[in-house]
């Protein structure tokens, strides 16, 4: 197992982490950083149409409900329990390079999800279904394409089934938290719990893509926007912390050695990698699993459901940051601890914060913010592992993977795998390898259908004004 967990660590070193960045940085100058350039336009066109009941083109859900839909896959319970532990690990410079990163982040998934859209297919039931494994078949085409699509979708459906497990444990912990605040037995109140998850991630996944989309449509937006505002509360009651808080994330980020404490050892190298990897972690940016829930949007161009996967990274990042903020407001991390307090804090840090800001009531909104996080990503992770088995085995084979999938759910009530954070590595490791080749060898087509829409007075509006200055 050591060697294994050698092996994890270092894929997920510099070979992974330059080769996401290396085919995010490819379409950023193949589209000449657009998403930069026309970053209020995208806005418009996304968060600024989620109330647009109009929509274009051929697909069972809206834009914005395909894009919750895959976002509910990457805001999770990470974000608040495992993104704050970078600081204790790595200093809080790590958190500058884990944002910057997500503008790379936002051209990759730009590109995973208009490519989605454009090799996209309908299915014998009629549904519309692609992701990275359908782009990989028939857009890089032949024997190669074939052997990357089925080794994506092989490796995602090994990885997501343990996931399942983990994230219904990780589900069901919140609410033991709440009942020992009551008194209650955590064995009993763990038992309830799983059996409420079963019972409500059934009855969500089995109701379709179209009761999926509508859920995390009003879930998903409801779950972050509370947990940012109750974050920015934090903030505004630490105001004269900020200016603290912002140097030592940004003189942290060039010299981690400034501040004392159990990391004071940690080089440049380190704290860039620990910040990429996380960044890139939580916004699933190059793992190609977006596509698989974008890919029922009714759109009139694949370009316009790219921008929601821009917004998607946005909207992550967004809740990966405010996360640590928070922690660093509050005084959770302070410069010159020890290792013990370090190792001791890093597990729960915005519980602290949230507890230190608003007593009991704050540890149970995160306990709370923690089940609705965890739960909107097991109904959406149970969908992709039904989507990984139907590219491999065909719809109706499909459908008793998703009953394997549901089976995980009940597993999480007898089992613990301590241990599985090092397989599920590997395996997201191997998905995400012949995702970015997929990526980069496609870049032409990105640039192809990104310079269509944006020369296209009928779809961009400004091309019209373009033409007539000419």
């Amino acid at each position: 197992m050591d060697s294994l967990t050698t092996f994890a660590s270092w894929l997920w070193g510099w070979p992974l982490l330059s080769l996401i960045i290396i085919g995010g940085l490819v379409i950023c100058f193949r589209t000449r950083f657009f998403h930069l350039t026309h970053f209020p336009y995208i806005l418009q066109q996304t968060i600024g149409q989620v109330f647009n009941s109009k929509h274009s083109g051929d697909g069972q859900l809206s834009p914005f409900q395909a894009m919750t839909t895959a976002l509910a896959s990457s805001i999770g319970a990470a974000n608040i329990v495992v993104a704050p532990a970078i600081i204790f690990t790595s200093g809080p410079g790590a958190i500058f390079w884990m944002v910057l990163v997500s503008f790379i982040g936002q051209a990759t998934k730009f590109a995973e999800v208009t490519l989605s859209m454009y090799y996209r297919e309908k299915n014998e039931e009629g549904e519309y279904v692609s992701g990275a494994s359908y782009v990989l078949k028939k857009g890089v085409g032949g024997t190669l394409g074939k052997v990357l699509g089925t080794a994506v979708s092989f490796f995602f459906m090994i990885e997501i089934l343990p996931s399942i497990t983990i994230q219904s444990i990780s589900a069901a912990e919140p609410m033991m938290t709440i009942g020992a605040t009551f008194g209650a037995n955590p064995t009993i109140v763990k038992y309830f719990a799983i059996a409420a998850i079963f019972i409500v991630t059934a009855l969500i996944v089995y109701g379709g893509v179209k009761t999926i989309g509508e859920t995390t449509s009003r879930l998903v937006p409801i779950m972050a926007v509370l947990y940012l505002v109750f974050g920015i509360i934090i903030l505004v009651m630490n105001t004269e912390r900020l200016p603290d808080v912002f140097r030592y994330i940004f003189v942290g980020a060039f010299n981690p050695k400034a501040f004392a404490g159990g990391f004071a050892g940690a080089t440049l190298q380190r704290v860039i990698g620990d910040g990429v990897a996380r960044g890139v972690y939580s916004s699933e940016a190059g793992m190609g699993s977006a596509g698989y829930g974008h890919a029922s949007a009714s759109i009139d161009h694949p370009v316009r459901q790219g921008f929601w996967g821009c917004f998607e990274v946005l909207a992550d990042t967004l809740v990966l940051l405010m996360s640590t903020l928070v922690v660093l407001a509050a005084g959770i991390w302070t410069p010159g601890m020890s290792d013990a307090a370090l190792q001791a804090s890093a597990s729960n840090a915005v519980d602290r914060a949230f507890n230190d800001s608003f007593g009991v009531f704050g540890s149970i909104m995160v306990s709370i913010f923690l089940f609705l996080f965890v739960i909107s990503t097991l109904i959406v992770i149970v969908f992709y592992c039904e989507k990984q088995a139907e590219y491999l085995f065909g719809t109706r084979i499909s459908k008793w993977f998703r009953a394997l999938a549901m089976l995980m759910v009940v597993l999480a009530a007898f089992v613990s795998f301590d241990r599985a954070g090092t397989f599920l590595d590997i395996t997201l490791g191997l998905v995400i390898i012949p995702n970015m080749i997929g990526i980069i060898l496609l870049s032409g087509k990105v640039k192809q259908l990104t310079n269509e829409f944006f020369s296209n007075p009928t779809l961009y509006p400004k091309a019209a004004k373009k033409r007539s200055k000419q």
